[in-house]
């Protein structure tokens, strides 16, 4: 019995699943960006019991093809426009490919030299690119939900002296931190992982383009010093979710200088557009952030996942996770990094070599092309809306984030939410183009956020097509 696949094998089946995946990148188009199927079928075509003996790769093969990949959203379609688009590029699918191949553990130097240096490296890199200072050095995570999590830490661990380390948080601690009230929920979460409860969470209400308001949280953070609670840290977010809303850095940054407040900023969406020189700024003021959190494998083609986390004050966040057991020292620790100091995680995929990889075949300058063209069809989609007497805008465009809903003058609020979700719906099950939603108040909008590699203006004209169908059918006459 051999240990592994026969290498013989390997090579025949690695020449299949290239030859797979090229032909479903060939043909995703084709396909309905979502599944028509229902819950559990997927399940209901799996064995209930693992296999005894092993089986052949072309069964399993055979299988991908029959079961999972009908039922898969396609997120590499270029009419996703869903939530913010993502892309795994070529360049990036084959490095991830041998990242699994050296399966190289990058949690310290030691167990992979070059994964650290490479991360160091093109960590920079990416610095340069969004126009950073050089003291802002990076570490790489899996998402931005675990990136500001880490930030949030480190900046608990200002705030206690280092006592939250040692122990814990006792529940009088009361410490406070600020968001904007369309932050995303991933902030919510980190303050109930580190112990900062909901309760610790303050949402700052917003201006009529939906940023935070500084003078609100002025007010705020006076407000809660009066009453015992220990204001230290503020979140601020270039790119809402909702709304891709970019909160007024400067101001903010301003304030928590003068009140001695941990600044870490979302970018994970839209600091990816400081690539482009006339784009940069979207990241004014973050300069003077403590933390700021980009995703590559949203608007950069890296395939998921990869968040980068950049810091003037790494020796900060290393103070908050340090810990060395004597099994992972060895004789040059003092000299280099080791990346397991900076977060939870112990072991580290080697997301470094996606990032080489998509940084040399794509250049800056290629990557900002390609984001200056989203950012142009999204600006070209928003003026047909406006033009529109069917359909208005409810939120500034400053990105490659639309949002927008259908509207009737005999309709009221509520029927103009149920038109829209209707609507919506009824665009998906088309399975052309796929679109989310959110909430605006209480108004139901529809998102369109381009942001996919292999989107075009034309699957942007699609949409609206669709759209104008769609609405057709539901408003007959």
């Amino acid at each position: 019995m051999s240990a592994d696949l026969p290498l013989d094998d390997l090579r025949r089946h690695g020449h299949e699943v290239v030859d797979y995946l090229v032909d479903y990148l060939a043909r995703v188009e084709g396909l309905p960006v979502l599944p028509a199927v229902t819950p559990g079928e997927i399940k209901g075509l799996l064995p209930p019991s693992p296999p005894l003996t092993g089986e052949s790769m072309d069964v399993v093969l055979a299988d991908l093809d029959r079961i999972i990949v009908p039922g898969l959203t396609h997120w590499n379609h270029p009419g996703f426009f869903g939530y913010f688009a993502v892309t795994g590029s070529g360049p990036g699918i084959l490095a991830d490919a041998l990242a699994a191949a050296f399966n190289n553990i990058a949690m310290m130097w030691r167990t992979s030299p070059a994964a650290t240096e490479l991360e160091e490296v093109t960590l920079d890199w990416l610095r340069q690119m969004l126009g950073l200072p050089a003291a802002f050095e990076g570490v790489i995570y899996d998402t931005a939900s675990m990136a500001s999590l880490c930030a949030m830490a480190a900046a608990r661990e200002v705030a206690t002296d280092s006592a939250a380390r040692q122990y814990g948080l006792a529940v009088g601690a009361r410490l406070r931190l600020y968001t904007s009230e369309h932050a995303h929920a991933s902030i919510e979460k980190a303050a109930i992982t580190l112990g900062i409860g909901l309760a610790g969470v303050k949402k700052i209400p917003t201006d009529a383009e939906f940023r935070m308001d500084p003078d609100a949280l002025a007010r705020a953070i006076a407000e809660d010093r009066a009453e015992g609670w220990r204001p230290f840290c503020v979140v601020a977010t270039v790119g809402t979710t909702s709304m891709s809303s970019i909160d007024p850095i400067p101001a903010i940054a301003d304030l928590c200088a003068r009140e001695a407040l941990w600044l870490h900023v979302d970018a994970a969406y839209g600091g990816a557009a400081a690539v482009v020189p006339e784009l940069r700024w979207v990241l004014d003021g973050c300069d003077r952030a403590d933390s700021l959190v980009v995703n590559p494998h949203k608007w950069l083609f890296v395939p998921m996942d990869c968040s980068a986390l950049f810091t003037p004050r790494l020796d900060v966040l290393r103070q908050a996770f340090s810990l060395v057991p004597s099994y992972l020292q060895f004789a040059q620790m003092d000299e280099v990094r080791n990346f397991m100091d900076y977060g939870p995680q112990l072991g580290r995929r080697f997301r470094a070599l996606k990032l080489w990889f998509v940084f040399r075949a794509f250049g800056v300058d290629g990557l900002a092309e390609r984001i200056r063209n989203h950012v142009a069809w999204a600006q070209e989609f928003a003026a047909w809306v406006d033009k529109s007497p069917r359909f208005e805008r409810l939120a500034p465009t400053p990105l490659s984030l639309v949002c927008f809903r259908a509207v009737r003058d005999d309709f009221n609020e509520g029927d103009l939410n149920k038109l829209n979700e209707h609507l919506l719906d009824a665009v998906n099950r088309r399975g052309r183009v796929f679109l989310s939603h959110t909430k605006l108040g209480n108004r139901y909008a529809l998102r369109l956020a381009i942001g996919n590699l292999r989107t075009t203006l034309a699957h942007v004209r699609l949409t609206w097509d669709e759209l104008n169908a769609a609405l057709d059918e539901l408003n007959p006459g």
